[in-house]
């Protein structure tokens, strides 16, 4: 998804939307300012940015070069700030993305179900957050092994073999958040 302009980016952009279009019409600051009666330090203030648009100076402005105002006023968009929730299943986990990745960290939701699972320990490249919603989460970094409750929350290199299931007999919920390389070795790979 494309990010969406904000009123301080349309704002930026006025200017130099101006000068393409006095220049793609071969329009001088001199010509524009005999057209509109602006002062050609205005034209020229308002082009660089270091003055800012109004309605009563772009009006005459779009009008003498015979452009439509939306031309060099794009109006902002309003953007629905929720994150689609697209949940995945993997080995019996549940991921449900809770950023738009864009940028690192990127974070997620996880239930993790109740079973006997033998810790597979890896490694990768980045870092991870794990913040405990629900539960119990038992966490294997390297040869530590211990249990978080609710509240809790640990961060620790990639690079130390790690692992982390539910403990005990309920599942367990936890935020997590981790980079590019996390994502593909928390998504993606297969256990083998």
């Amino acid at each position: 998804m494309d990010a969406e302009p904000t009123v301080g980016a349309v704002l930026e952009q006025i200017g130099p939307r101006l000068r393409r279009a006095r220049e793609r019409k071969s329009v001088s600051l001199a010509d524009l300012a005999r057209r509109t009666g602006i002062s050609t330090s205005t034209l020229s203030r308002l082009e660089s940015g270091q003055r800012k648009p109004g309605l009563e100076l772009l009006l005459p402005i779009t009008a003498a070069l015979g452009i439509p105002l939306d031309e060099i006023v794009a109006a902002p968009r309003i953007v629905d700030p929720r994150v689609p929730q697209e949940p995945t299943r993997k080995d019996g986990r549940v991921v449900v993305p809770l950023s738009r990745h864009q940028g690192e960290p990127r974070a997620y939701k996880l239930i993790i179900p109740a079973h006997d699972e033998e810790p597979h320990l890896r490694t990768h490249a980045g870092y991870e957050w794990v913040y405990v919603l629900r539960g119990r989460l038992r966490v294997r970094l390297g040869e530590h092994d211990f249990v978080m409750g609710a509240g809790e929350a640990a961060e620790f290199d990639c690079q130390i073999p790690h692992w982390f299931g539910a403990a005990g007999r309920g599942a367990v919920e936890v935020l997590s958040l981790f980079g590019k390389q996390g994502e593909r070795i928390h998504l993606r790979t297969a256990r083998p």
